[in-house]
């Protein structure tokens, strides 16, 4: 008998599942990259880069390029991709700049409702009928922050091309 209630108390107490690691902060260069411009003209050539790519933009300004591009999967699947880029001086003189950027992926897909009516009829109580109606809406199923290297390594490398355009056109990055 004690045994068991041993071995009872024992499966109580077992440890409490942990969560998975989501950060790890370490020094890696996925997100962010070193420009010799300043934050102002990284920033355009970030606006340039993602325009290039046929992305919306919805926010520019000097330390702040957002920009949102749709994409249909199928007919009933949709994603969305929004891309932030932050600009910030890396030197006293503001000639070196740190590009940060972000990409957060959000998938929808079809939800499809019937719709039906009801009508309530004095002593006999509620009729349920059914019609054939139906609303369709897309409905968020996932977002996720794009954490692929190549994928930030393949726009910076569009954002320096964006600062030697500037460069060779007499603009000083």
């Amino acid at each position: 008998m004690a045994g068991a209630l041993a071995a009872a108390l024992a499966a109580c107490a077992a440890p409490p599942k942990l969560l998975p690691t989501q950060e790890k902060f370490a020094s890696a260069t996925t997100y962010s990259r070193l420009f010799d411009a300043s934050a102002a003209q990284t920033c355009e050539a970030s606006r340039r880069a993602l325009l290039s790519q046929g992305y919306v933009i919805g926010t520019a300004r000097e330390d702040l390029i957002e920009g949102r591009k749709n994409f249909q999967i199928d007919a009933e699947s949709h994603m969305q991709m929004e891309i932030r880029v932050v600009c910030v001086p890396d030197t006293g003189d503001g000639k070196v700049s740190i590009g940060f950027v972000t990409a957060l992926q959000d998938s929808y897909a079809l939800k499809k409702s019937n719709n039906s009516a009801s009508v309530g009829v004095g002593a006999l109580g509620s009729l349920s009928l059914p019609f054939s109606s139906s609303n369709d809406s897309m409905v968020r199923i996932a977002s996720e922050t794009i954490s692929s290297e190549s994928f930030y390594d393949r726009f910076f490398d569009l954002v320096r091309r964006y600062l030697v355009v500037d460069e060779a056109l007499g603009k000083e990055p």
